[in-house]
């Protein structure tokens, strides 16, 4: 396989020459294995763009070291695959770079297993620099295992003026030439890492929260993050629809600036090799302030699609606090609301994302889960402090002002008490001061205990 060959890989193949491809599909369920999601395989091909032809399940007690499969399925294989012209053979497992060739030669067409199929997907989804290089990187690395001699074309170079002896062979040339374009992507990530580290100190230092949504491929995340945050996002029933990482700032009332990051959805198996190529994309979320983990409510393998998620994050050490989303309640025919935990915290929320249904019930949830509970406190401003008159306002936290006898501003106000002690940290003004006596308690009793010292 020439170097031109591999650069024309599918990161650079039109969806359209993906559709014409004849495929056929093979499950395989063996009973060593967790049971596989044969709609989700079928899926995640319609989502490449393959024209899926035949999709067969076969079941095997163990994998053989040969064909994964049996010999005699595999000869069955070959047969279909003749007969109905397949050009493409996908199997819903992660093959050897062995088992790959010898089906590929017993078929007499293209086979990829299941990490092919996902990276296919990614490579046509890949929008910014970044996702083009963590798509390449990862491509690459799947693709280094596999370079053998094949189909005559990886002959060794011909003996002749200055080129007698046994020389460099292409495929020596080839996996070189990766090795090379590897450690160079690698560098290039480095540095988008390093861009990502500098957005996220100065969001630090702007007092920006960041919550970041995370959770199973196509469970509604991009539509989520467009109704929160106004935006247009490509969102569409199919799996790996995001692939690049969005952010964007949203003012809410109470709490202000909160940055939103929409990231690449998660899958059941999904190979630590991708998870480490995506790693600087996948760090939005272990730097986040909260992670909301949207649920697809109306999947029956809800949980599993749960599990798959927590193991992902737990591979990434992710130790975020979370509150889950439990999204498309429209198709179960429920209604919004949020559960408390034992602490009468928010710990989940019902929503339909795709009706605007439980979008005012999650925002205050979150805005609870960053800041805590909203409350309601008197304050009395001095003419002076039109600063913080002004930002109140900007918050639309105020229910109610007036001027007292003496010219002070008497406000009420209702906010998370942690958003009230930055405003007044940001002013340099004591709480003692400004809040009236009963508003004063409230405010102490409220503080984390370590933060109480302080004022």
């Amino acid at each position: 396989m020439p170097l031109d060959t591999i650069e024309r890989s599918s990161l650079d193949r039109s969806e359209a020459d993906a559709s014409e491809e004849r495929t056929l599909l093979v499950s395989v369920q063996l009973y060593t294995l967790p049971d596989i999601d044969a709609d989700e395989f079928a899926l995640l091909a319609k989502s490449a763009g393959a024209y899926v032809v035949q999709h067969l399940n076969v079941n095997r007690t163990r994998p053989d070291s040969k064909f994964f499969m049996g010999s005699g399925k595999v000869e069955e294989l070959a047969t279909q695959v003749a007969e109905q012209s397949i050009a493409l053979v996908i199997i819903d497992h992660d093959l050897t770079p062995s088992q790959e060739r010898n089906l590929e030669k017993a078929l007499q067409c293209r086979v990829i297993d299941r990490t092919g199929l996902i990276l296919d997907i990614f490579a046509s989804r890949a929008r910014t620099y970044e996702g083009r290089l963590q798509v390449e990187l990862a491509q690459l690395q799947h693709l280094s295992s596999r370079l053998v001699r094949g189909f005559g074309n990886l002959e060794q170079q011909k003996g002749g003026i200055g080129l007698r002896g046994p020389g460099e062979t292409q495929l020596e040339t080839d996996r070189r030439l990766i090795r090379v374009r590897i450690t160079q992507l690698k560098d290039k990530i480095a540095k988008v890492r390093q861009t990502r580290q500098q957005g996220r100190v100065a969001r630090q230092k702007a007092a920006l929260p960041t919550v970041a949504l995370v959770g199973y491929t196509n469970a509604g995340k991009s539509t989520l993050f467009n109704r929160l945050t106004h935006s247009d996002v490509y969102a569409a029933d199919q799996l790996f629809a995001t692939l690049d990482p969005t952010l964007r700032r949203v003012d809410w009332d109470g709490i202000g600036g909160v940055i939103l990051a929409d990231t690449v959805g998660f899958i059941k198996d999904l190979r630590h090799s991708l998870i480490d190529s995506f790693r600087a994309t996948l760090e939005e979320t272990t730097q986040a302030d909260l992670l909301l983990h949207v649920i697809d409510q109306s999947n029956p393998d809800a949980q599993a699609q749960i599990d798959a998620v927590e193991q992902v994050l737990f591979d990434i050490g992710a130790d975020v606090p979370i509150l889950k989303v439990y999204n498309k309640i429209d198709m179960t025919h429920e209604l919004p609301k949020v559960i408390r935990d034992n602490m009468n915290c928010p710990d989940k929320v019902y929503i339909s994302a795709q009706h605007n249904q439980g979008m005012v019930e999650l925002q205050q949830a979150i805005v609870e889960r960053l800041m805590g509970r909203s409350q309601r406190f008197s304050l009395h401003l001095d003419p002076t402090l039109g600063k913080l008159y002004n930002h109140l306002r900007q918050l639309n936290v105020i229910t109610h002002e007036q001027y007292d006898d003496q010219g002070w501003l008497c406000l009420e106000i209702v906010l998370p008490v942690q958003k009230l002690a930055k405003l007044l940290g940001q002013h340099h003004l004591s709480a003692q001061q400004l809040l009236t006596s009963t508003s004063y308690d409230t405010f102490r009793h409220a503080l984390p205990e370590l933060d109480q010292a302080a004022w």
